[in-house]
């Protein structure tokens, strides 16, 4: 039986290339236009696993999707690191001066303001995805209208690519997890990474408290985000990813922190993708 991967936008999207990198190209893709309806998704079923991008090395977190992941109890079980190589794309024969129109998720256009200074004739629009404005101009033959997507999308809809690598910032990569609503037998042998979410009372030094117990436990903090508590002003939790190098050490730290912690919760233990 096939996977149903469920991924944010449409094919030829970043994380469409991440569920074909991660999961194989033998997968079927279940497309949702917002992580609320990827979240559903999974939640009904109607995948068995999905991608969702966290985090991005030049714009950070994306902190909507810590807390659907939290609010949902969903559970992360990989991670995928993404470079990322935006692209200029539109129908064929035409060139950058014939374009008049960019449409990309503003993530997308932020990361690529530098090029269009140079090209100040066209107008930037924001859109819900990258690949699905490159799916909508290939549909409707829009001419003068461009898209900023990866080389997947141009040739899924059969685009010609006006310009690559268009980000100011050569060295961009966006981490994806993997989510699955049910926990996996861990391979206490294999993982070497695990995502954390606590709260805390409101005194003086308790994070510093839980931040040295991980440290006395080797474990290497990599990630560290927090986010207000609902209805409670000024009170936090925290997320945070952390590595290790023994199971048994992390299994330590855990137990210390159940009894520290006022709220305390598992959210993935998984192998670290980026050494």
């Amino acid at each position: 039986m096939k996977k149903i991967i469920g991924i944010q936008g449409v094919k030829g999207s970043y994380h469409h290339g991440v569920a074909l990198s991660y999961f194989g190209t033998n997968i079927e893709i279940d497309e949702c236009m917002s992580f609320q309806e990827l979240v559903n998704s999974l939640e009904k079923s109607k995948c068995t696993d999905a991608v969702m991008a966290i985090e991005n090395s030049i714009a950070g977190s994306i902190i909507p999707n810590y807390a659907y992941i939290d609010e949902h109890n969903l559970t992360i079980c990989g991670e995928y690191y993404l470079p990322i190589h935006h692209c200029l794309m539109a129908l064929e024969g035409q060139e950058i001066a014939d374009i008049k129109e960019v449409y990309s998720h503003p993530m997308a256009l932020l990361q690529c303001k530098e090029f269009f200074k140079k090209h100040n004739h066209i107008k930037l629009i924001e859109d819900t995805d990258t690949a699905e404005v490159a799916k909508r101009i290939s549909q409707n033959q829009l001419k003068g209208i461009a898209a900023i997507a990866g080389t997947t999308a141009a040739e899924i809809y059969g685009l010609s690519i006006l310009a690559k690598g268009i980000q100011t910032i050569k060295a961009n990569s966006t981490r994806f997890f993997i989510l699955n609503t049910k926990k996996p037998i861990v391979d206490k042998t294999a993982v070497n990474k695990a995502s954390l979410k606590f709260v805390l009372d409101h005194n003086r030094g308790s994070l510093a408290t839980v931040l040295n117990v991980m440290n006395n436990c080797n474990l290497n903090l990599t990630k560290i985000q927090s986010l207000p508590v609902i209805e409670q002003p000024w009170k936090y939790a925290f997320f945070v990813d952390t590595t290790f190098d023994s199971y048994k050490e992390y299994e330590k730290a855990v137990s210390i922190l159940q009894i520290m912690a006022t709220e305390f919760k598992v959210l993935g233990e998984y192998q670290n993708q980026k050494g």
